[in-house]
């Protein structure tokens, strides 16, 4: 495999951010250690790495930082653009719009998932932020239909930008489910994202990645609601 011992990622296991990251790097083949983070202790590493937002995940490249999940991918897609499958289009336009539907899934979808989980502090906040999410889905619902024109991913035939970014919260997504007591990717709703999040889970590179345990999951949450964090 490619990479070599030139690739760290330094992670937690369930954040969207960081199994976007290893996604990523699974789908190009690339051999890396993986360092999971305390994000009660956080090490001096991590630290030294990422100084100003102090947070996950953190791609080493032959000691050399990169910083922020969506950059860190678009770096790996440019570094080694010959292995692997392209995570961006190569068409101008067409990056364009999964760049602009990437940031719609962490403006829209990551801050009603911040809110459902870390920031209510009652059962009508939550209710609001579920909305807020069901909203979000929806319009992604149609963005599939016209980004895949009928093929199984946001990126057509392989999974792309718009499907590792999406595909990292699905974890947390289960999680939620069983909290609020119905799916957020509901067949019957949207049911392009629920054929979508079937495929995506059950590809190579996201097996072993995308959280697959809610009780593990949710017990896990404990342990961020204490020291208050997710990065």
């Amino acid at each position: 495999m490619a990479g070599g011992g030139d690739l760290k990622v330094l992670g937690v296991w369930t954040s969207p951010f960081v199994i976007r990251v290893r996604i990523v790097l699974n789908l190009k083949g690339l051999a890396y250690e993986y360092a999971e983070e305390d994000l009660g202790n956080k090490s001096a590493l991590l630290l030294g790495s990422n100084p100003v937002n102090k947070s996950v995940p953190v791609l080493l490249h032959g000691g050399r930082p990169i910083n922020e999940s969506r950059i860190i991918i678009q770096y790996i897609d440019e570094v080694w653009a010959g292995s692997g499958p392209a995570v961006l289009p190569r068409d101008p336009y067409e990056r364009a719009v999964a760049r602009f539907w990437a940031a719609y899934v962490d403006d829209k979808v990551g801050s009603a998932w911040t809110g459902m989980l870390f920031r209510c502090k009652s059962e009508e906040e939550r209710a609001e932020a579920v909305a807020r999410a069901d909203e979000a889905l929806r319009t992604l619902e149609g963005a599939l239909e016209e980004c895949s024109k009928g093929k199984p991913f946001f990126g057509g035939d392989g999974i792309g930008l718009v499907d590792v970014v999406l595909g990292g919260y699905l974890g947390w997504f289960a999680a939620i489910d069983r909290i609020i007591g119905r799916r957020l990717i509901d067949p019957v709703r949207t049911p392009l994202l629920a054929a979508w999040e079937q495929r995506f889970r059950a590809a190579d590179a996201a097996r072993g990645v995308v959280p697959d345990d809610v009780d593990k999951v949710l017990a896990f949450l404990q342990t961020l609601l204490a020291i208050g964090s997710m990065k």
